[in-house]
């Protein structure tokens, strides 16, 4: 089974950061499968059968980010109805009167949020887009070697919280468990 498949179901969050991964990855590879073949596909320990999946879903990937424009930065559509269905869930957990944990959570980091926006300089479009980018940034940060301040840290703690009690209630309402 291709991880993408799997991080789906078990936690939408990872998933949208592994996909963001990806993106950066055949951007680093300039959305050339040659490339991809040479430098990803090797990764990969499975059969015959599954390569060829894989292979086609990089390909597949790579040929969307082309026809979408996302050769040099920015998300793939798929990937913006992900986050923006996950932020659906957001907005319907913070008016929801049995989720005070949820809102309580929220409502503690609600103006780090904000402050992670403004300084971001990114023009975000939701709560959950600017948390996910403040953990992708920091997580791309650590790969660099760079130094992440200690208020960076517990900041991108806290969303990891907030994102974590997310992704269970996504669960929850994908299983058709969760009432609101």
């Amino acid at each position: 089974m291709i991880v993408a498949q799997q991080k789906k179901k078990e936690n939408i969050i990872e998933y949208i950061l592994y996909m963001w991964q990806v993106e950066d990855l055949i951007r680093a590879n300039k959305l050339d499968m040659s490339l991809i073949d040479k430098h990803i596909m090797p990764g990969y320990q499975q059969s015959d059968d599954v390569i060829l999946e894989i292979r086609d879903w990089w390909a597949n990937l790579a040929e969307m980010m082309r026809l979408e424009n996302k050769a040099e930065k920015g998300h793939l559509q798929v990937n913006i109805n992900t986050v923006n269905d996950v932020n659906r869930l957001h907005n319907q957990l913070l008016k929801a009167p049995n989720e005070v944990a949820y809102q309580h959570l929220y409502n503690s980091m609600a103006a780090t949020i904000q402050e992670f926006d403004n300084k971001s300089g990114n023009k975000l479009s939701n709560d959950i887009e600017i948390c996910l980018t403040a953990i992708y940034s920091s997580f791309l940060l650590k790969l660099k070697n760079q130094k992440v301040s200690e208020q960076t840290e517990l900041a991108i703690k806290n969303f990891s919280k907030l994102l974590s009690m997310l992704a269970k209630k996504y669960n929850e309402e994908q299983a058709g468990k969760l009432e609101l």
